[in-house]
């Protein structure tokens, strides 16, 4: 049987948690990733069997908390991810390496699930003994090693994780097109690379390498944590700014 937000005001308040639970829900696990319309408010009333203005109430709460984006006459869509600064920009590494006119390439070196140690808990900001999936891997350039990434995924976050198969789908590709976030931080630094390191990159003991180390939350939940490392020359980062007011 339908419940209509007609009723009193308890039943009208639980009516609103629980289209924004069934939309929230959706959005989290992937079902409707970053980019899809969210059905029109008035197929939402039809659905619920309620009132325009507690759909609008919805609508409008997701669209505070950065989940959904309003835009006017086209309707509702589920909001893709945003940053400050173009230097922060989580970048595609394949497009990258693409546009630049060479062959992509991508190995899967460890996949591990794993309860979170205290290394783990202070990287990720999770308890001890949450369940995550540890992931190395290397992405190439015309044959060369590009990158190393060092990523922790929180699967009390993302559990549908466990169903992905990383060794044909580097994970950052997969976490921006599956699960959306509403908080990023990205550090920037250099070191030099150690004796393992150097192997690993194809390049010599001491060469400079660029990090980039970036953790994704939603809601506040931790999502991810990764950490790329760059042989120095290989890569850059570069910004656009205008003077703010």
């Amino acid at each position: 049987m339908n419940v209509s937000s007609k009723q009193g005001g308890g039943a009208g308040i639980a009516l609103y948690q629980r289209i924004r639970s069934d939309i929230e829900g959706r959005i989290m696990s992937g079902e409707w990733p970053p980019g899809y319309r969210l059905p029109f408010e008035h197929e939402l009333m039809d659905t619920y069997s309620c009132a325009r203005m507690t759909v609008n109430k919805v609508l409008s709460s997701l669209a505070q908390a950065g989940l959904v984006e309003r835009r006017r006459r086209a309707g509702s869509f589920v909001s893709r991810p945003k940053v400050h600064s173009a230097v922060l920009q989580i970048p595609d590494l394949q497009a990258e390496i693409e546009n630049r006119g060479e062959r992509y390439g991508y190995t899967l070196l460890e996949c591990q699930k794993r309860a979170a140690t205290r290394q783990d808990k202070d990287r990720l900001e999770v308890d001890l003994r949450t369940p995550i999936l540890a992931l190395r891997c290397r992405h190439d350039a015309a044959m060369q090693p590009f990158a190393l990434e060092d990523r922790l995924l929180n699967l009390n976050a993302v559990p549908e994780a466990m169903r992905q198969d990383f060794s044909t789908v580097p994970p950052s590709a997969w976490l921006v097109d599956h699960v959306p976030w509403t908080q990023a931080e990205h550090r920037i630094s250099a070191s030099n690379a150690d004796k393992p390191l150097a192997a690993e990159l194809n390049i010599d003991e001491g060469a400079a390498c660029l990090v980039i180390e970036r953790r994704t939350w939603r809601n506040g939940e931790p999502i991810t944590s990764v950490r790329l490392v760059h042989p120095g020359p290989l890569y850059d980062l570069m910004a656009r700014f205008t003077p703010s007011g």
